[in-house]
């Protein structure tokens, strides 16, 4: 009999680590960050310790950083398994806090980063990094710059003000001239989009994709998984708010609805 017991119970152990492993294998959580500073000057900001210790909980937790480009050939099949736990980093706009207060930490903890970037700000905006900032950002290896559309537009307001005529003009520009830009600026293929304000519509899905995206990324709260639109694939948006307990929350896919 206590053998039994002892079998049962180390049965029921391995398929909770199994089902546990299926779940996590199946959906990615991806996190949207977007500022970083030593003070909370605005709702996208993240202090610089928030963020160190974010890491750290990452690293001490188990948990496995991989690129986006990875996340997303899982999530198309054309990959057959990640990393157990694994998560994926994104910083939307270009802000030089990226180039001032992430990069050191990025170097230690060496994951890799997605920087959805809105190329009309880049060494135009003073809040924004330099072309050269963003070439030297992805010469370690560790970020890799995708589009966040041309000057970050509410397409809703747009589509209003305009007609549809216009609007179709408008949207191309978004999202082609965006696209072409960071191309001949980095020296790379522009594959992945996220939409600005998290913004998006039917048809703005397959405008997406008709120019050439293979995937986009909205901020939609939940996990990034197979049976999510190609082109709408959800993101966490991470706030100073946001205290460990949560963010584990977030990280474990507890969140995911």
């Amino acid at each position: 009999m206590v053998i039994v017991f002892i079998l049962s119970r180390l049965l029921l152990l391995i398929l909770l680590f199994f089902g546990t492993f299926v779940y996590s294998a199946a959906s990615i959580p991806i996190l949207c960050y977007h500022r970083f500073g030593i003070e909370v000057k605005d709702s996208m900001t993240i202090k610089i310790q928030t963020f160190k210790s974010q890491l750290e909980w990452l690293r001490m937790n188990g948990y496995t950083v991989i690129s986006l480009d990875t996340a997303a050939r899982y999530i198309k099949g054309e990959v057959q398994s990640i990393p157990f736990k694994s998560i994926v980093i994104t910083v939307d706009d270009g802000h030089k806090s990226v180039y001032i207060d992430m990069l050191p930490l990025i170097i230690k903890y060496k994951f890799p980063i997605t920087l959805f970037i809105y190329p009309s700000a880049i060494s135009n905006a003073t809040y924004a990094m330099t072309w050269e900032q963003l070439r030297q950002l992805e010469e370690t290896k560790l970020f890799q710059v995708e589009s966040h559309t041309y000057w970050h537009p509410n397409f809703k307001k747009e589509k209003q003000k305009l007609s549809a005529e216009e609007y179709e003009k408008f949207v191309t520009i978004q999202l082609v001239k965006s696209k072409s830009v960071l191309e001949k600026k980095m020296g790379h293929s522009i594959t992945y989009l996220a939409w600005s304000f998290g913004i998006y519509d039917d048809d703005l899905l397959k405008k997406a994709q008709s120019v050439g995206y293979e995937m986009a990324f909205s901020i939609d709260h939940k996990n990034a998984k197979s049976m999510e639109p190609m082109m709408a694939q959800p993101r966490y948006m991470i706030i100073e708010g946001y205290d460990l307990k949560r963010f584990e929350s977030i990280c474990s896919g507890k969140e995911d609805k």
